[in-house]
């Protein structure tokens, strides 16, 4: 049965980071959405939006295409609008799928999820950008999140990446709780991803929020590039 997939991109990344996955989807006979997301287009000014403005880009594409039985899929930060976004669509949604991607709790950023040296790299380097915003660096990126590339993919992938607005990295949302939500949910978990280390500040502590056991995938935090096809059956099995 074709079914409706809207692809949530993490930080620094636009809808283009989803098409391989995209692709494995639309084969199979799936329609597949992949925006960018406010403030992630190439030459966007990274001051110019808040949080609440990507969840409306969300809200807006399901509701001016009518989209209807909508698989949301959310990879990383896109947690966050994702679940800002997601009680607004209710109606219209089959299941919200998270992909190694933060669950908000209540009263938490990201920024108060992540390892604080995390949070201390991302304040300082927003402070010295001049526009508040974070441009991974590449050793950094290299070896937590796309660690089971290729150095030339791996700088291929990175030069494509766009500074992130680090507003939305200091946002609250308004939790999901699963018990009254009324709509599936699910975590993805990708079996190499170690963009946040194993233990405290692991990823399994998202799947917990959701009271859900996570579906493992191949791959790293860049499955998406590295394990397309592998982390497209994931998603289709959630």
């Amino acid at each position: 049965m074709s079914e409706t997939f809207v692809l949530i991109t993490g930080a620094w990344h636009g809808g283009w980071a989803w098409r391989p996955v995209a692709e494995h989807l639309r084969a199979a006979g799936h329609r597949v959405l992949t925006p960018t997301l406010p403030g992630l287009h190439d030459g966007d000014d990274p001051t110019a939006y808040q949080l609440s403005d990507v969840a409306d880009a969300i809200v807006d594409l399901v509701e001016s295409n009518d989209l209807r039985d909508v698989t949301l899929v959310a990879h990383s930060w896109g947690g966050y609008p994702m679940t800002m976004a997601a009680p607004r669509l209710k109606d219209r949604l089959r299941k919200v799928v998270y992909w190694s991607a933060f669950v908000p709790s209540k009263g938490r950023t990201l920024n108060d999820e992540v390892p604080p040296h995390y949070t201390e790299m991302f304040e300082g380097l927003a402070a010295a950008s001049g526009n508040n915003s974070v441009a991974m660096p590449f050793e950094v990126w290299q070896a937590a999140f796309m660690n089971d590339a290729s150095e030339d993919v791996q700088r291929t992938v990175h030069a494509l990446m766009v500074p992130h607005p680090m507003q939305y990295f200091s946002t609250t949302v308004e939790p999901i709780d699963p018990a009254t939500f009324g709509v599936p949910l699910a975590y993805v978990l990708s079996v190499g991803d170690i963009a946040l280390p194993p233990g405290e500040f692991g990823w399994d502590r998202f799947a917990e929020r959701l009271g859900v056991t996570p579906i493992e995938a191949p791959g790293s935090h860049e499955a998406c590039f590295t394990e397309p096809d592998g982390l497209a059956e994931a998603i289709l099995k959630a």
